[in-house]
């Protein structure tokens, strides 16, 4: 059996949900048309999905056609979601990027294309139902957009700007379609016909034959003897530019009245190569040393992990895809990536939520298994010849919150239910953060936070608030002092006496650095120690606000004590006396944490960065051309209080093309004109 793996891809709104209702049933798979509207499609069947009326995981299906088995994978298109999108590509062999016959070309379908780079990738253009669509206009988009390897395949007829039928340029064959999406095929238009519509068929033709003529240098010469190619032929160039990357053939649909669904599949079958056509696929063995993975039966077995589910009924749910040879159920295969052994279970085939058991699955199939150790990008194989194949990388990310549980006592479900989302979501980070004592959740924007709340709600039953993260200052002091602490208490018996005289300094360091010059015994040496644990237990609040104290040098000078009174819990509490009287003498001031920003934003959007990043207080070091064509870099530093909202902003600013990097590097002193504000809300 021939296997062929397709992602739908591309920007939100662009019809791919509806495209893979209108696939699935169009190849038998399901009774009726599921409606997004409706929340009753395979692939949106999470209760996010049908409340956001959007993709936001990736979903599996499958339709057969003839001797073929096409597995389709619908891929969200929000920014924010950009993590299951490409979990879905790594797992295809062909993109098939949605693109929407009203709105044309749009930032996700850029990142689609680039995301695919190196698959053979398909435009299709939807919604031609809408009054409003303009096929031609995106098809001009699209040359100018993604370059000469844009081919028209499946065009349209508009009479009266509406479609009237649909010319299939392989075929060289025309179809009209009646009320319930059944086609008739028709005349082709002749020339005098085609003057009428808004694009001339025979220039259609001809770049559609010059882009097979360039597959072969046979076909090229047939071309410019002026011959017709035949079908064959024209099915053979498409296909063969399609694989090489040469070709990036052009549909069009309206899923949500069938019209063209069928010509689509067709074009899936005879032009989409499949897995076993590609006898390259790139592993390394356990020395490091690149092997070729061939797609075959006959090989020993290797699969690797492409997306990870957590099932709050099933458990943990491992999607696979089989490289080479035939995974079956029962089968011991060694984790390239951690050298244990996983024993293979149930495989299931999904379509949707449904879940189909299976024996085995082949080279070139995708499938799940339940209960594995085994993580997203992990390479599981046959223990005589273990190899690793390339991981998917993830964006990194880039917007966070401070995550409150509302029920008393959730704090550890919390973490547990987080250690199973992470395994899921690899754009997504959590961490209990040791200075400010909150629960950190960080992902790619707002709406991705909230869906992964709202699954931590449904799934694991765990309600949670989110708020801004606090921002972990820090306190220090402008001037040297000396101060003395004396801690003299008398309750019957022994009383309590210790007596110390510090000097407090500024110091370049992040810890308190504690130094003892203290002559003729005023204080006895075994005495130090408890002075500098009461030091180092003082620090950690400063006297302005209660943040950590930085940069600060203490010099134990002098002191005294009593032989019968003194102890080491005297002169710690003597030690705590100098510190507080200490700090409010040592001029205090408050530091903010500084980041290193790198963004990445269009060439026309430079000004307005600048601007934006002037208003957050922040320096700009330098700007540089990006390796993208019509992006530049720029480097700043910036205080992170002010970048809480950025991301958002960001995305606003440049409709989501801009990306950017922020790591902290060093403290600095708050403005005066902050520091009040800090101080009164930090003592609220």
């Amino acid at each position: 059996m021939i296997f062929k793996n397709i992602v739908l891809a591309g920007h939100a709104g662009m019809g791919k949900t509806t495209l893979m209702e209108a696939l699935l049933y169009q190849g038998g798979k399901t009774e009726r048309m599921g409606s997004v509207a409706a929340g009753n499609t395979v692939s949106d069947y999470t209760a996010e999905e049908m409340k956001r009326q959007s993709s936001v995981y990736t979903a599996i299906g499958n339709i057969m056609q003839n001797d073929q088995k096409v597995n389709l994978l619908d891929t969200p298109g929000m920014f924010d979601f950009a993590g299951s999108m490409l979990q879905g590509i790594s797992a295809a062999d062909c993109v098939m990027l949605t693109v929407s016959g009203k709105s044309g070309v749009r930032v996700g379908t850029k990142k689609a294309y680039c995301a695919a780079k190196g698959k053979p990738r398909m435009f299709v253009v939807t919604k031609l139902d809408d009054d409003n669509a303009n096929f031609y206009n995106v098809l001009t988009e699209l040359k100018s957009t993604f370059g000469p390897s844009v081919c028209p395949v499946v065009v349209p007829v508009i009479v009266d700007q509406k479609v009237d039928s649909y010319i299939n340029l392989i075929e060289m064959k025309a179809y009209r379609y009646d009320a319930k999406g059944v086609a008739k095929e028709i005349p082709m238009p002749t020339a005098e016909q085609s003057e009428k519509f808004s694009y001339r068929i025979d220039g259609l033709i001809q770049a559609f034959s010059e882009a097979v003529a360039e597959t072969d240098e046979a076909l090229f010469e047939k071309f410019f003897s002026g011959e017709e190619f035949t079908q064959k032929e024209r099915i053979d160039g498409i296909h063969k530019g399609m694989q090489n990357g040469t070709i990036t053939p052009v549909v069009c649909v309206s899923a949500q009245t069938m019209e063209g669904i069928d010509l689509l599949c067709k074009e899936i079958e005879l032009l989409i190569p499949a897995p076993t056509e590609n006898d390259e696929i790139l592993a390394e063995d356990q020395h490091g040393d690149p092997v070729v993975l061939h797609p075959s039966n006959q090989e020993p077995v290797c699969v690797q992990i492409y997306q990870t589910l957590a099932d709050p009924f099933v458990g943990k749910m491992s999607m696979m895809r089989v490289a080479s040879g035939v995974l079956q159920s029962g089968m011991e295969l060694v984790n390239a990536s951690t050298g244990a052994t996983e024993k293979i279970g149930k495989l299931f085939y999904l379509c949707g939520k449904k879940q189909q058991e299976t024996a085995s699955c082949e080279a070139g199939d995708l499938v799940a298994v339940t209960k594995l150790n085994a993580k997203t990008g992990d390479t599981l194989c046959d223990p005589s010849r273990v190899l690793s194949m390339p991981r998917q990388t993830f964006p990194k990310p880039n917007y966070s919150v401070a995550l409150h549980p509302l029920a008393r006592g959730d704090e550890s479900k919390v973490a547990t239910a987080m250690q199973r989302l992470l395994e899921e979501d690899q754009t997504i980070t959590y961490q209990q953060n040791s200075l400010t004592k909150e629960m950190i959740l960080s992902g790619l924007g707002e709406q991705h936070l909230t869906a992964v709340t709202s699954k931590l709600k449904y799934d694991f039953g765990i309600d949670v608030s989110l708020t801004v993260p606090k921002i972990p200052y820090r306190e220090t002091i402008r001037k040297k002092v000396k101060v003395q602490g004396k801690h003299k208490k008398q309750s019957g018996g022994h009383g309590q006496y210790g007596d110390v005289w510090i000097e407090f300094e500024p110091h370049p360091s992040d810890e308190l650095v504690f130094e003892e010059r203290v002559y003729g015994g005023a204080v006895p040496r075994n005495f130090f120690p408890a002075v500098e644990k009461g030091l180092q237990e003082s620090v950690a609040k400063g006297v302005l606000a209660g943040f950590p104290v930085v940069g600060v040098k203490a010099i134990l000078v002098d002191g005294s004590y009593h032989p019968v009174d003194s102890s080491e819990m005297a002169f710690k509490t003597a030690a705590a006396i100098a510190y507080k009287e200490g700090m409010k003498q040592a001029d205090p001031t408050l530091l903010e944490p500084i980041g290193s920003l790198e963004v990445t934003i269009p060439d026309s959007n430079t000004g307005n960065i600048m601007v934006e990043l002037n208003k957050r207080r922040g320096r700009v070091l330098g700007m540089n051309p990006s390796e993208e064509q019509g992006m530049t870099t720029i480097l700043a530093e910036v205080p992170m209080r002010e970048m809480s909202d950025f991301s958002m902003q960001l995305r606003q600013m440049t409709q989501g093309e801009g990306a950017f990097t922020l790591t902290p590097i060093r403290y600095e002193q708050l403005p005066a004109n902050l520091t009040t504000e800090v101080i009164a809300s930090a003592l609220e």
